[in-house]
């Protein structure tokens, strides 16, 4: 699967080389597009209005439970070709933001990831997960603005 090559500072269409607008493949293509389905309002895009997770609706202002958050998110990372068993980590939950990764697996068999929310959205290795946004592991992860995630 190609796809147009986003920039990761604006997230936004870029340029290769040659001044065409660049295009991305596999592996890199199913992660970024990964990131845009899991950065999808829902209602945003006008050719689909059902797709996208419920930010505005029943998330930001809202701050449901972590587990429903990683559930959204996982039904969307599972809407893309080519991504196969999701895993999602939330590294920051707050009533006006939500940040974390989704961890899964190519065609390939290889372990991609795809980052989401505040700030410009990245393709990284893994994050060492936090128990209090409820991911396996242990230990507290620092937050897109400086502040620590653990305290409620």
């Amino acid at each position: 699967m190609k796809t147009l090559l986003l920039d990761l500072t604006n997230w936004d269409l870029c340029t290769d080389s040659t001044g065409n607008i660049a295009v991305a493949s596999e592996p890199y293509s199913i992660a970024q597009s990964v990131a845009s389905a899991c950065r999808t309002f829902l209602g945003d895009l006008w050719y689909n209005q059902t797709a996208g997770i419920p930010y505005f609706g029943q998330i930001l202002g809202y701050l449901p439970p972590p587990a429903l958050i990683k559930a959204w998110l996982t039904q969307q990372a599972l809407t893309v070709p080519g991504c196969a068993n999701p895993v999602v980590y939330l590294t920051y939950v707050s009533a006006r933001s939500v940040s974390g990764q989704v961890q899964f697996t190519d065609a390939t068999g290889a372990t991609q990831t795809a980052t989401f929310g505040a700030g410009a959205a990245t393709i990284i290795p893994p994050l060492v997960p936090s128990d209090y946004l409820g991911n396996p592991g242990g230990g507290y992860v620092g937050d897109p603005f400086g502040g620590w995630v653990g305290t409620p």
